[in-house]
């Protein structure tokens, strides 16, 4: 078995499906449980914190997990900064033996980057991969600490997911451990900008947001419905129909992510920045200025569709999203790309490179 805490609407699960494994998941959000379940990943609802371990003794051959980065993230309050020695001291309880959280967190989701300790403390997998943003990196480097303590070779580093064939450049902190071969970090399969006289082991270029969603940037055309007349569908392409088209006539089209002065921008021929989605509309596309809130096609305005974040996150297009609009949102940003959780997999369980397939 291998176990998926808090696995949210699938991610992980997604990749561990293209390498041939399945996955129990963890989690506590109702939507993102129906979203999992409606993909096929099997979820247990559940606080994490006080789940007992001792159902899966002896069951679980890897784990993973991605404790919510909201107290950490630089897109939030960061307010989990303020826990941070206490989440190091939970690392150490929990290594002692503790079973206790503890409160009086100043944010009470800090905890739960320390819960992982207690998982493989109790269950001792045969591999582990932690996910987080880059801020938890000193974290995960404690917890690499532990894990050798117990017999783990461990790597740890930051990922770039555009490395890994996914169409945004998401940056995360990621642990790889494991009892049973030397840990490593993941082969990146794309890069920025291959050499043009690589000869042998060339990269491919990063998939851009118009390559992942199928779009023709070269033309003035506009093709203003995809797969039906629901406005929400306009421009997204769907296996065996032409690519949808973007007008340029008002200047280049470009993927605001964020109400922010300094919000991300980028243009369609390059990945998209971190999706993270905090409410409907904080992803905008906009035509020759960054300024302009919404995307322009022929008559028709629109903010980015659920269905395009997540294929920029590399979900499948049909990825069957439930829950309000909001929510919907939500779980795609929170959610790890599954290209990039691929590769990572992939390293951890010692399966070969060519075994899973990334983003095209």
């Amino acid at each position: 078995m291998i176990l998926d805490l808090y696995a949210g609407a699938g991610g992980w699960d997604e990749a561990a499906r293209q390498l041939g494994l399945t996955t129990v998941g963890l989690e506590i959000w109702h939507d993102a449980c129906v979203t999992a379940v409606r993909a096929g990943h099997p979820r247990i609802r559940c606080d994490i914190a006080t789940y007992p371990t001792a159902p899966f003794t002896g069951r679980v051959t890897g784990l993973i997990a991605s404790p919510p980065c909201q107290a950490w993230s630089m897109a939030g309050k960061r307010t989990g900064e303020q826990d941070k020695p206490r989440v190091h001291a939970l690392v150490n309880a929990y290594a002692a033996g503790s079973n206790e959280p503890g409160d009086g967190w100043a944010d009470p989701r800090s905890h739960h980057a320390a819960q992982p300790v207690r998982w493989i403390r109790d269950l001792r997998p045969d591999w582990v991969c932690l996910e987080q943003v880059p801020p938890v990196l000193d974290l995960w480097r404690h917890i690499g600490d532990v894990l050798r303590g117990w017999g783990y070779s461990v790597w740890v580093g930051v990922l770039n997911a555009a490395d890994y064939g996914v169409p945004q450049t998401r940056q995360r902190a990621i642990l790889i451990a494991s009892r049973v071969r030397p840990a490593a970090m993941p082969p990146s399969t794309h890069e920025q900008r291959p050499p043009d006289n690589a000869l042998f082991g060339a990269r491919r270029p990063w998939v851009s947001m118009a390559e992942a969603l199928g779009w023709d940037t070269d033309t003035t055309a506009v093709s203003n419905y995809g797969t039906s007349g629901d406005p929400a569908n306009r421009g997204i392409r769907t296996s065996g129909q032409p690519a949808a088209t973007i007008t340029s006539k008002a200047g280049r089209t470009k993927l605001v992510n964020g109400a922010q002065d300094n919000a991300t921008v980028r243009g369609l021929d390059e990945p998209a920045g971190t999706i993270y989605c905090s409410r409907p509309g904080n992803l905008r596309w906009a035509i020759g200025r960054a300024d302009l809130c919404q995307w322009t096609n022929g008559d028709d305005t629109r903010r980015v569709a659920v269905t395009e974040a997540a294929i920029l996150q590399s979900f499948p297009a049909d990825y069957p999203w439930h829950g309000t609009k909001t929510n919907q949102f939500l779980q795609v940003g929170n959610a790890v790309p599954p290209g990039l959780a691929a590769a990572v997999i992939a390293q951890a369980a010692g399966l070969p490179a060519t075994h899973h397939t990334l983003a095209a």
